[in-house]
């Protein structure tokens, strides 16, 4: 089981990546605008539901990574953190523009569910975030990897669903506004590639020492 200070810790860093609305939020917002809070709601747990089969797939290529070699798990855990950086300098260079999905017309809230689901589960970049991230927090001496990434996989995930579904019902006071904003553009990009700069960087420094 992962000790107290470092559960803390991914809770810190779990929340100060998903307080900052990136693309699956605007989708969720975009979709609770569309048609409703319920709409909203069932697409955020769609898409974390999405988010579980890479959290299941990171459970077992990490647990192999660990049974086949330490040093190899090192290494993937230093390029993890580099990834990271390399994630928080491209979001600081991205261009000043926020995007409202385009949402086809109202489904039912099945079809909501498994659209979500879809989209994040068949998402490269997801993958290689939760190969990025959960490592980071997994210690070997504390016992079986797998369930430890599998913890912080599901921590995550539940964090995400909370933070997601109070945008979706605050979609429909505040949402709209923030769609297309550019003041908004810009306090989202900056903060959160200080936050993947900063995760990275921790990471790495903490790991070495």
């Amino acid at each position: 089981m992962p000790d107290p200070s470092t559960l803390a810790l991914f809770v810190v860093a779990a929340l100060a990546l998903l307080v900052v609305p990136g693309p699956s939020v605007l989708y969720i917002v975009a979709r609770s605008l569309h048609q409703g809070r319920r709409a909203g709601l069932v697409s955020a747990l769609g898409v974390q539901t999405g988010g579980l089969v890479h959290v299941l797939a990171a459970t077992v290529g990490i647990s192999a990574l660990v049974l086949s070699s330490a040093l190899l798990f090192s290494a993937v855990k230093v390029l993890g953190a580099f990834y990271l950086v390399y994630l928080g300098v491209r979001t600081l260079l991205a261009r000043e523009e926020v995007h409202a999905p385009n949402l086809p017309a109202p489904r039912r809230l099945s079809r909501v569910f498994w659209q979500g689901a879809l989209v994040n589960a068949l998402n490269p970049k997801t993958a290689l975030f939760f190969l990025a991230f959960l490592p980071q927090f997994v210690r070997p001496e504390r016992g079986p990897v797998a369930l430890q990434t599998l913890i912080l996989g599901a921590l995550f995930l539940l964090l995400a669903t909370l933070s997601d579904g109070t945008y979706a019902l605050l979609a429909g006071t505040v949402g709209k506004r923030l769609q297309g904003n550019r003041v908004f553009a810009r306090w989202q990009k900056y903060v959160t590639g200080s936050v993947y700069i900063a995760l990275g960087i921790g990471t790495v420094t903490a790991g070495h020492r």
